[in-house]
């Protein structure tokens, strides 16, 4: 069937994506044939101390982003968008929605990029044995019981932003078993919640005299594959609001943007692994065996299929980039210099590539927010220089690229070097990579791994959902998600492989050395500027 034929008769998935800085939307085939597109972009906004999407806009990004895909499909295909065979909903993991028994929303969406549960999620992992992240729903539930706030007392339903969404759009209040493990710790042997774990912290909290039970108060786990219910008639109206789309769509379980990363760079077998490089960076890697000890550096997620993935999550990366930029920009404009944004990025990312290997004694901590491994609480975006550096161009933007990996580097040296996890390659993926070959060659350097990258590098997440959507409706009696991915939807993509150069890991690895040594300018500069 052509194009047209397939959106006409509804043979199309629908992958739809809150990530930090857009909301996008992918329209498919089953094979994953990108059809049709549209986004919508948004900033969090620091709202007393807690980083935020209020709810107004959510709901006014999704009905946009939609809205610019079905003009998409109206302005390339001269048809409406009434049929879409499946649906699916992913959003950036963790953090906190808290809703009482109407489904109103108690205090505004507390997003990943907060570090305000310190306190919680050290006690959750002292009595659990498990490594609790302070952006995880759990972690956030329980430093609001800590601090007595006047919700949590009736507190009905906590979801993710991705299960909002879905529940939205469907009624049904369940999750991703991938989106569910950023929420609460997921047992692998019966891809749930962990019963142990669960009665532990219904213990911690006994004393509280709270009506609900954290067991009922949970989204419940699903596969992916396995049915998440359908679009009703209001969530039509809520989604398009033309009224041009049809009720009765399936949905498929809703998803993390680390499961749609797995998804898209089909890193979900073992040994393999992805890094998601763009507002924030992580990285995934399956793992073959359970890791010897609990690091507070790696998260235990799964894959949407339920395995276990040893996760290093940054909370910055390339915002400092992006505004450093914009100030390249600025001064272009004010010369008479009419530069698009792809050939600003692609002129000063490959710059970086003809700077020093250690970065020519130049520093950059481009912490918009807290960052976790390195131990600050919050962030000011910083650069520093040596009297006597060598103070280029290339320098400077091979230092702010090295700086975007660097906390990552950190934290994967943890799991490759001190608990000998092996990887075979690395899928990258995120706006970090879409400069051909140089945050591909960065990343390589940093990872001392080789770093694969396929034509869908730039834009992964809601393809990646899409992908989830089509194998939920589209996949044969039995068939695993690991067989629809290579043989219906990988059997002939090109992929790019770049192997890490010697000099490259060297110099990378002296700036990291330096990086973490000045660690502590970082930590002075939020306690002095504020």
């Amino acid at each position: 069937m052509d194009k047209k034929s397939l959106i006409e008769s509804g043979k199309t998935s629908l992958g739809i994506e809150f990530g930090s800085t857009r909301i996008k939307a992918q329209l498919t085939d089953f094979s994953g044939k990108v059809l049709a597109g549209g986004d919508y972009e948004w900033e969090n906004e620091l709202v007393g101390g807690i980083w935020t999407y209020v709810l107004d806009d959510i709901h006014k990004g999704l009905k946009i982003c939609y809205n610019n895909l079905a003009a998409d499909v109206k302005n390339t295909y001269g048809i409406s968008l009434k049929k879409i065979g499946a649906i699916g909903i992913s959003a950036m993991m963790h953090g906190y929605m808290a809703f009482d028994k109407t489904d109103k929303l108690f205090v505004p969406f507390r997003t990943w990029r907060n570090s305000i549960t310190g306190k919680a999620a050290d006690k959750l992992t002292e009595v659990f044995g498990f490594n609790i992240p302070q952006r995880w729903s759990i972690a956030h539930l329980y430093q609001a019981i800590l601090g007595n706030e006047e919700h949590v007392g009736d507190v009905a339903f906590i979801t993710t932003l991705a299960g909002y969404i879905h529940f939205r759009l469907t009624g049904e209040k369940v999750i991703g078993i991938g989106d569910a493990s950023g929420m609460f710790p997921i047992d692998s042997e019966i891809n749930d919640y962990d019963k142990t774990m669960l009665d532990k912290f219904s213990g911690l909290i006994a004393d509280k005299g709270f009506s609900w039970n954290i067991k009922d108060i949970l989204p419940k786990v699903l596969l992916a594959g396995e049915p998440a219910g359908r679009l009703t008639s209001e969530g039509a109206a809520f989604l398009d609001e033309s009224g041009e789309l049809e009720a009765g769509i399936p949905l498929c379980p809703p998803e993390g943007d680390a499961g749609t990363g797995m998804t898209a760079t089909n890193s979900i077998a073992e040994r393999t692994g992805n890094v998601s490089a763009g507002t924030s960076v992580f990285s995934m890697v399956v793992l073959e065996k359970p890791l010897k000890k609990v690091h507070r550096e790696i998260d235990m997620v799964t894959t949407p299929t339920g395995k276990p993935v040893a996760m290093v999550h940054v909370n910055n990366c390339t915002s400092d980039i992006n505004a450093w930029a914009s100030l390249f920009e600025e001064f272009g404009k004010l010369t008479g210099l009419n530069i698009s944004k792809s050939q600003l990025y692609e002129t000063l990312f490959n710059a970086a590539l003809l700077g020093k290997k250690d970065g020519g004694g130049l520093l950059s901590y481009g912490y918009l927010s807290g960052e976790n491994i390195t131990g600050c609480d919050e962030g000011r975006p910083m650069f520093i220089r040596k009297p006597g550096a060598d103070f280029t161009l290339a320098n400077f933007m091979r230092t702010h690229l090295y700086s975007a990996v660097a906390a990552l580097k950190i934290g994967m040296d943890i799991l490759t070097k001190d608990e000998g996890v092996k990887i075979d390659t690395l899928l990258g993926h995120g706006g970090f990579f879409k400069t051909e070959k140089v945050g591909q060659s960065i990343m390589a350097a940093a990872m001392e791994t080789p770093v694969a990258c396929m034509e869908t590098a730039g834009e992964g997440g809601p393809w990646g959902m899409a992908l989830l959507g089509a194998y939920a409706v589209n996949k044969d009696e039995g068939e695993t998600l690991e067989h629809y991915l290579t043989e219906k939807v990988f059997s002939e993509s090109n992929v790019s492989v770049m192997e890490p150069e010697q000099d490259d890991i060297d110099g990378f690895n002296a700036y990291v050395e330096s990086y973490k040594k000045a660690v502590e300018t970082e930590k002075t500069a939020v306690k002095t500027f504020s």
